[in-house]
This record gives C-alpha cells, sequence and structure tokens, in this order.
C-alpha cells in the first residue's frame, strides 16, 4: 500500500509542477518568438503549425528534476547511484536537444547542429554513462530468462550500451512529428517501466518513472492536437536516452525494444527509405517516419496518433509480460 502511495504521488506531483510551469513557459516562448520552423517537406496541413512554441521539452523536464529534488529531501525517495545516473543522462541528453532547439531558432530556419555534432554529443554521454556504470556495477552480462540466455559481451556491452542509448534517442526524435506523438507513446513506455522496476525491487528507478510519466501527462495538456507547444529535440532526444538508460539499469535491454516497438520502427521506416532509394532510386513509403506515410494516405493527424497510441499500449502491456511473468 506505501508503494502505490509513492506512485500515485510521484505522478501527481510531476502534473501538477508541469501544468504549473507550462501556464508560465509558454506564454514566454511566444513573447520571445522562440516558434518551430516547418519543414518545407510536410504537408500544407502542418504548414499552419509555423510558428508554435518548441523547447517545450522543458515543461517536463525542470518539473521531473525538481519533483525528485523535493521527495529526496522529504526523505520519501532515497538519492541512489541509479536515480543519479539516469538524472544525468536526462539533463545531458536535454542540453543537446536545447542546443539544437536554440541554434535552429537563432538561425530563423530548420537547421540546428548538424548531425555529426549531435551524434557526437550523444556517443560522448553514452561512453561516460558505459565508464560509469562499469565502475559501480561491471556487470555485462546480456541476460534474457525468457529465453534461457545469459551471455557476457565484455566491453562489446559498452558498444551495445551506445547503440541503445543514440538509437533510441534518435528513434523517439524521429517519431516526434505528430501533436502528442512521442509524448503519449513516452508516457506508455515509462509506465511499462515503471511497474517492471517495482517488480524487481527498483523503487528508486519505479519512481523516477512515474514522476516522469505524470510530468509529460502534464505536458500533453499543451502538446495534445492542435499543439500549443512542441517538446523539441529538447524534450524528445532527453526522453529516448532515459529510456535506454532505464532498460539498461533494469537489465531489461531486450524489453525495451518490446515496449518501444513503435519508436523502434519509425526509425526502422527512416533506414529502409533511405537505404532503398539508394539502390533504386524509388521509395517504399509515401513519406517518413511512417507516420508522415498514413498522414499522405489521408488519415487525420489525431487518428493517427490515436492508433499508434494503442499500439503502444499493446507493446507496453507485452513488454511487462515478457519482463516479469514469462
Amino acid at each position: 500500500m506505501l508503494i502505490l502511495t509513492k506512485s500515485i504521488l510521484s505522478i501527481m506531483v510531476g502534473f501538477i509542477a508541469a501544468v504549473i510551469i507550462g501556464l508560465f513557459l509558454i506564454p514566454v516562448l511566444k513573447r520571445i518568438n522562440f516558434g518551430q520552423r516547418i519543414s518545407e517537406y510536410v504537408g500544407e496541413s502542418h504548414r499552419k503549425k509555423e510558428g508554435t512554441p518548441t523547447m517545450g521539452g522543458i515543461i517536463f523536464i525542470i518539473p521531473t528534476i525538481l519533483s525528485i529534488l523535493f521527495l529526496v529531501l522529504d526523505g520519501r525517495l532515497e538519492m541512489s547511484y541509479n536515480l543519479l545516473i539516469i538524472m544525468v543522462v536526462f539533463v545531458l541528453y536535454a542540453f543537446i536537444g536545447f542546443l539544437d532547439d536554440f541554434l535552429s531558432l537563432k538561425r530563423g530556419k530548420n537547421e540546428g547542429l548538424t548531425v555529426v555534432q549531435k551524434f557526437i554529443g550523444q556517443i560522448i554521454i553514452a561512453i561516460l554513462f558505459f565508464a560509469i556504470y562499469m565502475k559501480y556495477n561491471g556487470n555485462t552480462y546480456l541476460t534474457i530468462s525468457t529465453l534461457g540466455i545469459n551471455i557476457d559481451l565484455g566491453w562489446f556491452y559498452g558498444v551495445f550500451i551506445l547503440l541503445l542509448m543514440v538509437g533510441f534517442s534518435n528513434a523517439v526524435n524521429l517519431t516526434d512529428g505528430l501533436d502528442g506523438l512521442a509524448g503519449g507513446l513516452s508516457a506508455i513506455a515509462f509506465i511499462a517501466f515503471a511497474l517492471i522496476s517495482l517488480f524487481i525491487n527498483q523503487e528508486d528507478v519505479g519512481i523516477f518513472c512515474f514522476v516522469l510519466t505524470g510530468a509529460i501527462a502534464g505536458f500533453l495538456m499543451f502538446n495534445s492536437y492542435p499543439a500549443r507547444v512542441f517538446m523539441g529535440d529538447t524534450g524528445s532526444l532527453a526522453l529516448g536516452a532515459v529510456l535506454a538508460t532505464v532498460a539498461i539499469l533494469t537489465r531489461r535491454e531486450i524489453t525495451l525494444f518490446v515496449i518501444g516497438l513503435v519508436f523502434f520502427l519509425e526509425a526502422l521506416s527512416v533506414m529502409i527509405q533511405v537505404f532503398w532509394y539508394k539502390l533504386k532510386k524509388k521509395r517504399i513509403f509515401l513519406m517518413t517516419p511512417i507516420h508522415h506515410h498514413f498522414e499522405k494516405k489521408g488519415y487525420e493527424e489525431p487518428d493517427i496518433v490515436k492508433g499508434f497510441w494503442l499500439a503502444g499500449i499493446i507493446c507496453a502491456v507485452l513488454g511487462i509480460f515478457f519482463a516479469v511473468w514469462i
């Protein structure tokens, strides 16, 4: 009963803090003209979103950090190694996204950091995470108890971690193309990992996931269709990286591919499109990431988002079942 109370409190604290910050931040972003520049390649329906405030990831990043610190100082949560490293990854990836968003706005076009610059930053943080992980944990086994797999990857585990963090950071970033899509899918994924964390007695990780879920829910109050603010790279890069971090620290790396299957498929659709076009000079999808393909097919934006959310819920349930009960 105590952990249930903590979980509900965590979600509420995150949600209320995010709503309060959103109410103050969005008018400020409008006043200083921090409006999103829309790519010329998207459809006309997106052109009307030109000028919508971006960097909205701040709405759930700051409340999450402050809420965790409040719970720690109040004695309701211990500042563990896992919790500290999650917060560091969260802030550092958010900083890369913030730089990208800021430069894009400063230049007045949808071009911030280069792809290479973003990748270098993401890789450096992933390497830093692995170095700290090895110092305090040192477990390089890839375990899938369901399949009876327990392989010591050694230092190759560092490469695996790098691919996981950078890959999912960019996968969430690519998914962030429709109002509420990336935010809703992220909230679903973090709820799943919160429940898994509590089941394996990692309360610190679970509480963080609950707080972040509440904060994302608060953000969705402003980001659901029609969006009053976009999360930008500030939010999407941070969410993807911390999702991978949680999966690594709970030793549920493969489960991440089940729970985050929609994110994975969004990124995969881009890779397939690029590969096939270079090979055959033809496109498999009308446009990628794949949510834009459905737009080109004539589906309405809110319907696509709801369909993807439903797929995310199904994947989350399967992921919990895979990670806990099988």
